[in-house]
């Protein structure tokens, strides 16, 4: 069963996340490094998505307190353009708010070392980002 990738888009990072083939549990994947300009980037997310299958993306919002769009979430919008002309899937967003900040929580629960965090904090929030989105589904309205 095709799968659900999510992103976490930060300046120097992206991190990623991937559904079981279920697309019920949201499971941490790598964090990749983004390049001067689009193109590897690009490269790099659609070899992942022929590679997991994916089918559907979800992108990480760094909205406001009050839910409007500041400098942050202008800069993932643009990427979010980029993406819309590199893959054709379809592509939604999620708010991301406190995502980081829970997944920083989360590494010093585990008594993670401080320096490990920037290896994996970008994916694991991506990961929260994609439980937020697979929960709000889930949800009857």
């Amino acid at each position: 069963m095709p799968r659900v990738m999510a992103l976490d888009v930060g300046e120097k990072t992206i991190g990623i996340a991937f559904t079981d083939t279920l697309g019920k549990m949201a499971f941490p994947g790598e964090t990749i490094l983004r390049h001067e300009g689009y193109r590897r980037d690009m490269a790099e997310l659609r070899r992942l998505i022929v590679e997991q299958d994916v089918n559907l993306i979800v992108v990480g919002m760094p909205l406001m307190a009050d839910g409007s769009h500041g400098i942050q979430a202008d800069k993932v919008e643009a990427f979010i353009d980029r993406l819309r002309g590199s893959v054709r899937i379809p592509i939604v967003r999620q708010d991301e708010s406190y995502t980081t900040a829970a997944a920083a929580s989360i590494l010093n629960e585990l008594s993670r070392p401080e320096h490990s965090h920037k290896r994996t904090i970008d994916s694991l929030a991506a990961c929260l980002i994609l439980r937020d989105y697979l929960e709000g589904i889930a949800r009857p309205r």
